[in-house]
């Protein structure tokens, strides 16, 4: 794959179908942020194991003049949704009604996006696409197909439609199969009709309420009518030659500025090699021991995200930490989460970094029989406590390991990028930007390149750090005689997430590039 190079506007996406509909979107004059919907929709159509308009959503927005903003999709739980819903569980669990406890804040960031006075396109043209593949029909991907094999079992089961739409002859859906989903369609084309607010507050919102209750969910229509997106204000953060945007709690972007700004203080001098990686992950390490202590809800905490990040004694003291030939021993559990990351620039000069999920594959495997929506498990996440990190109380928001990321080079460029890949995000941000920014690597190169992941995204819940195959054979061993739990785990796989990146040159023109992991493409016009 080479990187893509492009003269009007550009869009990364991980299905090549989304990234044309933004495309086309661009070269009918619409903005960043119109092909940006225009690919989220079709992504919850042609990848609706990874995202959905039943999930939530996080935008970062760099406008023409400098400006940098976020949008926030993000559903709180349920009123119904205490401790005494729960008695007799340890956890919430991952599937079924009573992992469907959450608002999906999808399509309020979309509303709240479009009402740009930039934004001028009909939402009938934006979610056109979207709604012919789920009508006629969309060949399911290897990559789909093998979560639908995997899943299956599991999902089959649940209340709803999820069997009749993702196993409509009674068997996993195959690589080639033609997976059409009228309801979904039918959903997006009243929305298209009567405007984005429906899905909260109109009959298409009494219609999700009525499916829900009746599936067994928490969720009423009081909390759908409740929700808003919400406007915070991005997190940032200074580093050599750039400035380093990401969106705030209840996501996990503090860790990837963090390990970044503390990464910008350690010396290494080429990509790939052993300060490089360890480097790194021992960054990493430190950054996501204070998002576990602090990130979250910022209703339920007095952390000052934006001071650390400010404070360099403070960054200092972090990166001292860091023993640049040893590893620190790593025993904490990862975070779960499967995602959609995709991003759009235009010829005006905005660019949008934008992240969407379902959560777990298929999110709580609740379909909805009236709308075909697929409902999230983001508030699985919770615990069932009384108080401390990430508790479940009524209208709390959970912690998300979503987070779009944006750079702006002190040179004028400007750099969308993000992954899917729960706690696998940050580290393969990370590893992509610095190959990028700090070693002059080819920006699709940066992407397509091995990676690592200390954690677990897909497979097993281990803490091991995993490297595909493919860095010079002597970082394997260096790597391990200097403490990490090495694991080789073959070559490229899509356990290392679906990464993307524009980036928006000095001149005006375009670069892009899509990962091979995944089924997407990045599409100049």
């Amino acid at each position: 794959m080479k990187t893509v190079t492009a003269s009007k506007g550009i869009v990364t996406a991980p299905h090549h179908l989304a990234a044309k509909a933004g495309c086309d979107v661009l070269a009918e004059g619409g903005t960043a942020i119109e092909a940006c919907v225009a690919v989220a929709a079709c992504l919850a159509v042609v990848y609706p194991h990874m995202t959905g308009i039943g999930g939530d959503g996080f935008w970062l927005i760099r406008e023409p003049d400098g400006r940098v903003h976020a949008i926030h999709g993000c559903g709180g739980a349920a009123g119904n949704a205490d401790l005494a819903l729960y008695e007799g569980h340890e956890v919430v669990p991952t599937r079924g009604p009573l992992a469907a406890n959450t608002v999906a804040g999808t399509i309020s960031a979309w509303q709240a996006a479009l009402s740009d006075k930039s934004c001028t396109l009909p939402l009938e043209r934006l979610l056109r696409d979207a709604i012919r593949y789920g009508e006629e029909g969309v060949a399911v991907t290897a990559g789909g197909a093998a979560i639908a094999a995997a899943k299956g079992e599991e999902l089959r089961g649940q209340p709803g439609a999820w069997a009749e739409t993702f196993e409509p002859e009674g068997r996993p859906l195959r690589e080639g199969d033609v997976l059409r989903q009228p309801r979904l369609a039918a959903t997006l084309r009243a929305l298209a009709r009567g405007g984005l607010d429906d899905f909260y507050r109109g009959a298409l919102a009494s219609s999700i309420a009525a499916d829900l209750a009746a599936l067994g969910s928490p969720l009423r229509a009081q909390d759908l009518i409740a929700h808003e997106a919400s406007r915070p204000e991005p997190l940032h953060v200074g580093i050599a030659g750039a400035r380093l945007y990401n969106s705030a709690p209840p996501t996990q972007g503090f860790a990837s500025l963090v390990i970044l700004a503390l990464f910008d203080k350690l010396a290494a001098k080429g990509a790939d090699g052993f300060a490089h990686v360890h480097g790194l992950v021992e960054a990493t390490k430190q950054a996501f021991l204070l998002r576990d202590e602090h990130v979250g809800d910022t209703a339920y905490t007095d952390f000052d995200f934006q001071g650390l990040l400010d404070d360099d004694a403070a960054l200092d003291e972090l990166a001292a930490r860091i023993d640049p030939e040893r590893a620190l021993r790593w025993p904490n559990e990862p975070q779960l989460g499967d995602t959609c990351w995709f991003a759009a620039a235009d010829a005006q000069g905005r660019v949008v970094s934008c992240i969407q999920s379902t959560y777990f594959e298929f999110g709580s495997g609740l379909v909805l029989p009236g709308t075909g929506i697929t409902w999230q498990n983001r508030g699985s996440s919770f615990r069932l406590a009384e108080d401390g990190w990430n508790a479940l109380k009524p209208g709390r928001k959970p912690f998300h390991t979503l987070n779009p990321a944006l750079a702006a080079f002190e040179d004028g460029r400007i750099m969308a990028y993000g992954t899917m890949g729960g706690e696998g995000q940050p580290q393969t941000q990370a590893a992509l930007f610095s190959r990028y920014a700090r070693f002059g690597v080819d920006l699709q190169e940066a992407i397509s390149a091995p990676r690592w992941l200390l954690g677990r995204t897909w497979g097993d819940a281990t803490t091991s750090l995993k490297l595909e195959d493919g860095f010079d054979e002597s970082l394997y061993a260096q790597l391990a005689e200097a403490g990490h739990d090495v694991e080789r785990v073959g070559p490229l796989t899509a356990m290392m997430g679906h990464a993307g990146a524009i980036v928006r040159l000095v001149d005006g023109s375009f670069e892009g590039g899509s990962d091979p992991r995944s089924d997407g493409a990045a599409v100049g016009c």
